[in-house]
């Protein structure tokens, strides 16, 4: 039995779609391309599934599912306007759209 504390090998990522309509989703997964895949093909989440293409313009990977789960999350408690700030911090170039969400 592998010990809780050791390595698995597996990465988690914390990632951000820009939806067809402009809106961010936030979400986790251990394979970015099968999951935006996934959410392009209309079987992922039910909030992406009316917002398709979808693309991932974010992501951090993290070393446990915890981490991963907790970014997530944080960053769907957050206002429309701070999801903008918190990409804009991190060099992802965000349109701002008169429209409010």
């Amino acid at each position: 039995m592998k010990e809780s504390w050791q390595v698995t090998g597996i990465n988690y990522y914390f990632y951000v779609l820009r939806c067809a309509d402009q809106t961010y989703y936030g979400g986790f997964t251990t394979n970015l391309t099968k999951r935006l895949a996934t959410h392009n093909a209309k079987k992922g989440a039910k909030y992406t599934r009316a917002r398709v293409p979808v693309h991932v313009i974010y992501y951090e990977k993290y070393a446990t599912k915890s981490q991963a789960l907790k970014r997530e999350a944080w960053f769907k408690k957050k206002s429309r306007k701070q999801k903008q700030q918190f990409l804009n911090q991190h060099h992802v170039l965000v349109p701002y759209f008169n429209k409010k969400y």
